[in-house]
């Protein structure tokens, strides 16, 4: 596979790595994008193991808590310009409040909103504001208490980040300062148990690869392992992680001075995984010239 000079940069932007090191990097793996940043952090080149994880969709998440019962939605626009537009934000939190009473994404399309279902309603707006838009996602958590935050708020439970962290025990003051440390540490699970698999094996694997680099005894790389392994879980986990209100303490920590049993947490991030679709106009002009 040819290497490319926009492959080579979109590379050393996600790992700081040199120009040289990003090149021979997706050589040695075939343009394989991630195996590439994998490659970067054996040969201990990359400074940081960013995903690629541009977006493209644009949008607001809103939460809505009912009782027990905390959802999140994402609708995504195609502009930035749309979040702040009160038609596109009073649809976004009137689709929230719809949410809290059914179970899937599939539901909340289909489910009845000023007259028609939402999926009706998304329409309608689409060809009053003139730009395309779509209902993403939805989840939801319960507990005995639910507490919500948004970050970067656009309105009252609106935002680019949204967040709900289900509580037993404690009180709302807590839970809103665990779900603010989410929405900034954005943890990948809840423990250690909730954890993918395939991602912690794919990171012990890493690591491996890593002592190994540095030609020590596998006896002393058994050990190395187990020790950055716990690192990666207690960094990687709401848990493990150091408290941001107070770092000297855990979240789990924090939890248990507050008398409060963390359940689960929510976090949407408007347009996470999308990837951004970049256009060169220059190219595009050619193109039509050309006929």
């Amino acid at each position: 596979m040819a290497i490319t000079a926009a492959m080579v940069k979109e590379l050393r932007e996600a790992t700081a790595a040199g120009m040289m090191d990003a090149k021979k990097a997706l050589t040695e793996t075939n343009g394989d994008f991630e195996a590439a940043i994998d490659w970067l952090r054996t040969k201990g080149l990359a400074k940081a193991a960013k995903k690629s994880g541009r977006t493209a969709a644009e949008g607001l998440v809103g939460v809505a808590v009912s009782g027990g019962k905390g959802v999140a939605v994402e609708v995504n626009s195609e502009t930035d310009f749309v979040g702040k537009n009160a038609e596109f934000q009073e649809m976004v939190s009137s689709i929230a409040t719809v949410a809290t009473s059914v179970s899937s994404v599939e539901e909340l399309a289909a489910a009845e909103l000023n007259g028609g279902t939402v999926s009706d309603v998304i329409t309608n707006k689409i060809a009053t504001i003139g730009e395309n838009m779509s209902l993403r996602r939805m989840a939801s958590i319960e507990g005995e208490t639910v507490v919500s935050y948004v970050h970067n708020a656009a309105a009252a439970g609106l935002g680019k980040i949204g967040v709900l962290v289900a509580l037993n025990g404690g009180n709302e003051a807590f839970g809103k300062q665990v779900a603010m440390h989410v929405a900034a540490a954005n943890p990948q699970g809840l423990n250690e148990a909730s954890l993918d698999p395939a991602i912690v094996e794919k990171e012990k694997q890493i690591q491996i690869d890593i002592a190994r680099e540095s030609g020590k005894p596998e006896n002393i790389i058994e050990n190395m392992i187990k020790g950055r392994m716990k690192k990666f879980i207690a960094e990687s986990t709401l848990m493990g992680q150091a408290f941001v209100v107070n770092p000297d303490l855990t979240v789990e920590a924090a939890a248990k001075e507050a008398g409060a049993e963390v359940l689960g947490f929510v976090r949407l991030e408007v347009g996470e995984g999308i990837e951004k679709k970049e256009e060169d106009f220059a190219a595009e002009v050619a193109a039509t010239l050309k006929g």
